[in-house]
């Protein structure tokens, strides 16, 4: 049962909005009509009962029938009310009178018992009877006659029930005209009503099998259709997006992986020739075994490093930075100076007061610069840019740390004509921000360099490719700063150096407030280490 049932069940929505609109029209219009064939047959009803409650037999001729007077046929009916009034009569003992007035012989007229006891009315009450040929019904009213009798008045509701017959029958006739209209015109209004929404469903037809640049029509803006192929669309566009960062991602992970693998290279075929040399040649004398061995020590190293490496970098991108807690970055810079200066006696690099002003930044007095942010990352930030400005330039070049607060400019972030560039999502126009200059008087990098320097086992310069390292200083130091909530980024152009500038929001609390009010600037360590302010 249940299975025929769903099969008979519309499956098309055209179909389910046409049946349901037949349904509730089709019901709206027979509920309309039952109330007002309700309320026709109780109007019908009321003014036969007005007529009995005004009919009045004449008095003599009342009397006449309880005495026997009256002349009346085999029925003991007279015929001496006109229309369809019957009266009939109950003795002073409670039993209905074989005569009574009005009506022809042998015709029908209310069931009435012979016992007043078994009659049940009550004056000026009307009470439906059924009639002596059980085909209609009778109204009847009862009322108090002469010397102690009863009289009881009927009219028949042939009248009444012949017109809610007809009245019925119109309804139902209606009920069906409006089904089948509806059905007619609802399907027509319904096709053309979802018309649009046809589109939307062949156009993601199409999407799905493959053609992705589509969108869908949203002409309709103030429709339910509308509003849905607006929100298809924003979803088709955030999939698109998500397939296009996919397939980049994928992308740059084969170029990773590409690069990792080259990397690594190098120094397992160093250390598997030079372990295969120590193995077949047991009399090598002992300088080249000695040298041999230190090749060995220094490719592990390097393997050793460029492993923590790319360890350090796969943390950075899963999890963001959650120890902050107030740094001092004046104190950092120090700190950080003082220790890449004593790898670097020949390079000269000096500490100082970032200011801005008018958009101009310049030279000011040293003040503690507070920061909220991981002190380990942030120093490991500034130790990578210090080591690649000293071992990128020549010898004798001037590297300038500056610390300060500034103000982020509009279109001040960014790769632009003016060759900044980085990788870091903007920091919102306005922003007061927290700075850490690392600039050289180097002979900077040309814009095809600058754009890709933050990529991972990037060197710049086919010369600087013999300089140790592995490449991947700039990519960690710009995933620390993303990491910490800010931005690391480079401005720079041929012969005008590389100036590394790191950028954190400015998060003032009362902790970092008293720690600032309780202590003095850290010059000693970077004066010590023979750092020139």
């Amino acid at each position: 049962m249940r299975q025929r049932l769903g099969r008979l069940k519309p499956r098309s929505l055209r179909a389910r909005l046409v049946l349901g609109a037949t349904l509730l029209a089709t019901s709206a219009v027979l509920l309309c009509q039952a109330a007002g064939l309700a309320l026709l047959h109780t109007w019908l009803t009321d003014q036969v009962d007005g007529r009995l409650s005004r009919f009045q037999p004449v008095a003599q001729l009342e009397r006449d029938v309880v005495d026997g007077r009256t002349t009346a046929g085999e029925s003991g009916r007279s015929n001496a009310l006109p229309s369809d009034y019957r009266v009939y009569f109950y003795d002073s003992d409670g039993r209905r009178l074989p005569r009574s007035l009005g009506g022809d012989e042998g015709g029908a007229g209310p069931r009435l018992p012979w016992s007043e006891s078994a009659l049940g009315l009550r004056n000026g009450r009307p009470v439906t009877f059924a009639a002596t040929d059980g085909e209609s019904t009778w109204r009847v009213i009862a009322r108090p006659g002469v010397d102690g009798t009863r009289v009881v008045v009927a009219l028949p509701l042939n009248e009444v029930e012949n017109a809610t017959v007809r009245m019925l029958w119109f309804s139902l006739a209606v009920g069906v005209a409006v089904a089948v209209g509806i059905i007619l015109f609802g399907s027509l209004v319904v096709r053309v009503g979802l018309r649009p929404l046809a589109g939307v469903e062949r156009t993601a037809r199409r999407i799905a099998d493959g053609e992705l640049e589509l969108c869908v029509p949203d002409q309709h803006v103030v429709t339910e259709v509308g509003h849905l192929s607006r929100a298809l669309n924003t979803m088709l566009d955030r999939l698109r997006t998500a397939l296009h960062r996919a397939e980049a991602s994928e992308q740059r992970l084969r170029h990773f992986l590409a690069d990792a693998g080259h990397e690594l290279r190098t120094p397992l075929t160093s250390l598997q020739g030079f372990a295969e040399l120590l193995v077949q040649e047991p009399e090598m004398s002992p300088e080249r075994r000695h040298e041999a061995q230190q090749l060995i020590v220094r490719n592990a190293e390097r393997m050793s490093r460029l492993v923590d490496s790319l360890s350090q970098l796969a943390k950075l991108g899963d999890v963001p930075a959650t120890q902050w807690q107030p740094v001092d970055l004046l104190s950092l810079a120090a700190d950080s100076i003082a220790a890449v200066a004593v790898q670097y006696p020949d390079r000269s690099i000096g500490l100082g007061a970032l200011a801005d002003t008018e958009g101009d930044a310049h030279e000011a007095e040293l003040d503690v610069v507070d920061a909220l942010g991981d002190p380990h990352q942030l120093t490991q930030i500034l130790s990578n840019l210090l080591t690649n400005a000293c071992v990128h330039t020549p010898t004798g070049t001037h590297v300038r740390v500056r610390v300060g607060t500034l103000r982020i400019r509009p279109n001040g972030q960014g790769t632009d004509g003016g060759g900044r560039t980085s990788v870091n999502p903007p920091l919102a126009a306005g922003t007061l921000v927290c700075a850490v200059e690392v600039a050289d008087d180097g002979t900077g990098l040309a814009g095809s360099d600058a754009r890709r320097v933050f990529e991972r086992f990037y060197r710049a310069g086919s010369a600087q490719r013999a300089v140790a390292g592995s490449g991947l200083g700039l990519a960690i130091a710009s995933s620390a700063a993303e990491a910490n909530g800010g931005r690391l980024e480079l401005d720079t152009g041929p012969g005008d150096g590389c100036t590394f500038r790191l950028l954190l929001p400015n998060r003032p609390t009362a902790a970092s407030t008293a720690h600032r009010e309780g202590r003095t600037l850290p010059l000693l360590s970077a004066t010590a280490a023979g750092v020139s302010g």
